[in-house]
């Protein structure tokens, strides 16, 4: 049989290099250029006029130049920068609970921010601050501080960030001469490994760690408040994040660190204060607090829904400015809040957030930033909000045609730069921009640009003669800018990625000969060795195999919709209740094994309920939802006993897993090495009750342990587990024992490699694991059993070469389901990262990608994967049958690996149809790296285990046939 296993190696090698492929033309980052603005760049620019300069037509070109580079691209408007970043900060966490249609527990905690809002509108603003997807940390600070939009592809990097070498903010900052001072989060110093004067990063990946980074933050902040050798500040709290990861929002944890944070800002804004006096350290300071994505009530984050986009910014100024913006510049709602009070927010792209900070800090914009300056935050730093009084009268007609020349000639700059940029980016890059595109902006730009030159700078060099023209001249200039600012924008966000079709198309066609390979694979194999789909033994289309491929069809093609897609888990068990009623017609008509087919659909009914919860947690606005923290608490109240039911029923499960493991080994009258490794299954499993004993809150047995059943005990399990395998695997090299009985061989070694996995994968998942694991065995023994409904009424050895392909496709559906019963769903808020630091405090990359991977892929492919000989390992007892039991277990590999690779194709056609889609990102690519993934993973988990099954029986039961053929 081993000369068979090679054919599973061809195939992952072309699964390989078509993924490898494909992903290069569909997944291409952004051409980053290696350009950098300087302060001499705007020499370039039609951009010259600034309020201080004389306005004589006479003045000479060599004072317009000292004056330019004097003050470099904009006019500073801000001495000092203090930016605090709550991680996951989302924007009902500062608004007021009255601004939305329902108050939540963890509204109106951050009471200090709402209070400035209100008692300091002129200096104080709330911006909702909208993010683009992906919306991860890594991603996030990268759009923050590069003024760019994210690459999907980089979200593989928000373990490891790369350092940023395209320009941005800090390199900017440090550029020009300004001390950056970080503490708090390490990604940072990932990102801008030699850019700050100081820096005091912490680890930031243990998510169940909610205090150490912040706890740094508080250390330092508020002592460095009161030194002078900083310009720029920025603290990165991490509490509220790992909060909402770990407990999510609606939560005591979330909550408490909201009233930190609340308590924290308090003392800083009175630190600030009480210097910003005229002449004082923080007299020109600005103050950001903001955070740099949302979450959801779940606490994932990294899609594009509202309650991960939408964050805050909140900003606050030491000015003492005089009045509005002017109100065609000012875009913001207002509301009471609880205390009748007027508040006012605004919105702000976070695409605008660098290019912003940059005007006003009077530093060259990121070169490949295309956000446009923010006209309130703009204002609300450089102090001139409330031009206008009650009655609409602008009172200081010089101070407002101050403000909007400023304006006018920081929005010109802005959009010289990215006009420059995008010219630069289509001539350097791959594909670019259509030219239809760059036509169309283009021509925005040059309307703009002979405006500003020929109408708008004429009436500042006559100023005495057009005053009355001057502000309408200048609100139309900004006007044009803005909508040449906001295309740019829109084009990018529409069309940015660069698709490579032939890679793409290349990609796709060596996956679809992997396809034919595979087909052929099955054919020849099913062919020499006399194998049939058919009840009859002949070589005609069976029923089932033309059921099996329906179903599989169906699925594949449901991958065209986003709406299937994320009903992917209902659709995998729709489809395999529907192979269960056929399976239960036959049970009936042949009045065999009804019980088992009543069983089958009962557990596929049961995991259609556990998917509807876990589809819950990825719309938080559901009614479920909603209800379930409410009546889950009554019935706790009313039955105190149900805490420790809740407490106790995984660990029965527990014991109930463990003996029927032993039963199925006692069973198979097996001895040595597989008695060995039930026992360290059995330990394992009372050391994962002995941890959730020391985890249990009612239990109180932290202080027996006294904090080592949170690190040793998991680590401890995963030495068993790895132990075990290296077991199994020193047995299967060296162990020379031939066995008479193939198929409780088969079967012996399907429950050892069952139980050395199963232990670590139970202890990641989390109390539901046993329960999973039970289901996982129950619904196998179903398939298995109601495979045999054709099996045992058939006579003589025709049905000994017979292969139903329902039962492949009824284990690859069922592994399907498992993975939403547990919780998962295709996209990287899915993600369970606390599994990942089960036994670790510490963040270390390979072992935590290991069991993130366990956790996630566990019960759906590896345990599966290695369960298929369930499906054969009991088939037939008879001298004949022992010759086909392997051969079997080949052909039902490759079907299984076939309908796992189809439905992975059809992934493929469908994001290349949909790459232009609107939720590409949001939904198709994620699905696509996920399925891409499984697939090697269950390619490299199918070549492991050939080798497993097969390797030892080269020269036993079928090298007869080997010889014959």
């Amino acid at each position: 049989m081993g000369k068979r296993i090679w054919v599973h190696w061809v195939i992952m090698a072309l699964h390989v290099v078509a993924i490898v492929i494909f992903t290069r033309g569909f997944l291409l980052t952004r051409t980053e250029l290696p350009f950098y603005s300087n302060c001499s760049d705007v020499l370039q620019s039609p951009c010259s006029f600034s309020v201080n300069e004389n306005q004589n037509q006479n003045q000479n070109q060599n004072d317009t130049v000292d004056q330019n580079q004097q003050r470099c691209w904009s006019k500073p408007a801000i001495g000092r920068l203090v930016i605090i970043v709550f991680d996951a900060l989302r924007f009902d966490f500062v608004a007021p609970s009255t601004f939305f249609q329902e108050s939540k527990p963890w509204m109106d905690k951050l009471q200090f921010v709402q209070d400035l809002a209100a008692k300091n509108a002129s200096s104080a603003r709330i911006f909702k601050a909208i993010a683009d997807p992906p919306t991860t940390s890594l991603q996030r600070l990268k759009g923050l501080t590069t003024g760019g939009l994210p690459t999907f592809i980089d979200v593989g990097n928000s373990f490891g960030a790369p350092a940023i070498v395209e320009d941005n903010l800090i390199h900017q900052l440090a550029k020009n001469g300004k001390r950056v001072v970080m503490m708090g989060d390490d990604t940072w110093m990932q990102l801008f490994p030699n850019h700050f004067e100081k820096s005091f990063p912490y680890p930031s990946f243990n998510v169940r760690d909610l205090d150490t980074v912040d706890n740094g933050c508080i250390e330092h902040l508020l002592p460095f408040l009161h030194q002078e050798d900083w310009d720029v500040l920025i603290a990165h709290f991490l509490g509220v994040d790992h909060a909402g990861h770990i407990f999510g929002v609606d939560s005591v944890q979330m909550i408490e660190k909201l009233e930190q944070y609340n308590s924290i800002l308090q003392k800083v804004v009175e630190a600030l204060e009480s210097q910003s006096a005229p002449g004082g350290l923080h007299e020109n300071t600005l103050l950001l607090v903001m955070g740099d994505h949302g979450q959801t009530i779940n606490g994932d984050h990294g899609g594009g829904s509202a309650e991960e986009v939408e964050t805050s910014i909140f900003a606050l100024s030491f000015k003492n400015p005089p009045s509005p913006l002017p109100s065609e510049f000012d875009t913001s709602s207002c509301g009471l809040d609880l205390g009748r009070r007027n508040i006012c927010f605004s919105s702000i792209q976070q695409l605008d957030f660098a290019v912003t900070v940059s005007a006003l800090l009077g530093i060259p914009f990121p070169f490949g930033s295309i956000g446009r300056v923010n006209p309130q935050l703009y204002a609300l730093g450089a102090g001139t909000w409330h031009f206008e009084d009650t009655a609409g009268n602008y009172q200081n007609k010089s101070k407002l045609e101050e403000w909007m020349l400023n304006y006018a000639n920081v929005l010109c700059t802005n959009s010289w730069q990215v006009k420059r940029y995008i010219d630069i980016y289509s001539a350097s890059s791959v594909i670019g921009f259509s030219n239809e595109d760059l036509l169309r902006i283009a021509s925005m730009y040059a309307k703009a640009e002979e405006k500003w030159s020929h109408a708008t700078q004429k009436l500042l060099l006559h100023k005495k003669e057009s005053h009355n023209e001057l502000l309408p001249a200048l609100r139309r200039q900004i006007d044009l800018y803005s909508e040449f600012l906001a295309s740019v924008a829109e084009l990018a966000r529409s069309k940015w990625t660069e698709f490579n079709l032939k890679m793409m198309g290349t990609g796709l066609g060596i996956m679809l000969i992997s396809l034919l390979i595979h087909f052929l694979a099955i054919k020849k194999v099913k062919e020499q060795y006399g194998f049939s789909f058919t009840s009859s033994g002949d070589s005609g289309i069976s029923f089932g195999l033309i059921f099996s491929c329906f179903m599989v069809v169906i699925r594949a093609c449901s991958f065209l919709s986003n709406s299937f897609i994320l009903e992917e888990g209902k659709v995998a068990c729709f489809l395999l209740a529907t192979t269960a009623l056929v399976k239960m017609r036959y049970s009936i008509m042949k009045k065999k094994m009804i019980l088992e087919a009543f069983v089958f659909l009962l557990l596929i009914t049961i995991c259609r309920f556990t998917i509807e919860v876990g589809l819950s947690k990825q719309a938080p606005s559901s009614e479920f939802m909603n209800a379930y923290p409410s009546w889950m608490l009554r019935i706790a109240a009313g039955f105190p006993i149900w805490n420790f039911v809740a407490e106790a029923l995984p660990v029965v499960a527990l014991i109930l897993l463990a003996f029927l493991l032993r039963e199925a080994i006692t069973r198979s009258s097996s001895k040595g090495i597989w008695k060995y490794i039930i026992m360290g299954t059995n330990l394992s499993y009372m050391l994962i009750a002995v941890h959730w004993a020391s985890e249990s809150d009612r239990l109180n047995l932290a202080w027996v342990l006294k904090g080592t059943g949170r690190s040793y005990i998991p680590r401890l399990i995963y030495a068993i587990g790895f132990g075990q395998l290296l077991l199994l695997t020193f047995n299967q090299l060296f162990s020379k024992r031939k066995s008479s009985d193939h198929s409780n061989l088969l079967y012996i070694k399907t429950v050892a490699m069952f139980s050395a996995w199963s232990s670590t994968i139970i202890i990641l998942l989390g109390k539901q694991g046993p329960w999973v694991a039970l289901a996982f065995i129950i619904g196998g023994y179903c398939i298995m059993r109601l495979d045999n409904i054709e099996l045992d009424v058939k006579d003589g050895g025709n049905w000994k070469r017979m292969l139903d392909p329902v039962p492949v496709t009824q284990w690859s559906l069922f592994a399907v389901c498992l993975f939403f019963c547990t919780g998962h769903w295709c996209a990287f808020d899915g993600l369970r990262y606390g599994a990942a630091f089960t036994g670790f405090e510490e963040f270390l990359l390979v072992p935590q990608a290991i069991l993130l991977t366990m956790d996630t892929f566990g019960f759906s492919l590896i345990l599966p994967i290695f369960g298929v000989p369930f499906l054969v390992a009991r088939l037939g007892q008879s001298d004949k049958g022992k010759k086909f039991i392997l051969l079997r277990l080949s052909l039902v590999y490759m079907i299984y690996g076939l309908i796992m690779a189809t439905s992975v194709t059809a992934t493929i056609i469908c994001v290349t149809m949909h790459r232009r889609h609107l939720m590409v990102w949001g939904l198709f690519a994620p699905k696509f790296v996920f399925d891409v993934a499984g697939l090697i993973l269950t390619d490299i988990l199918v070549c492991l285990a050939s080798h497993y099954y097969f390797s030892e029986v080269e020269d036993d039961a079928l090298q007869d046939l080997y010889t014959k053929k």
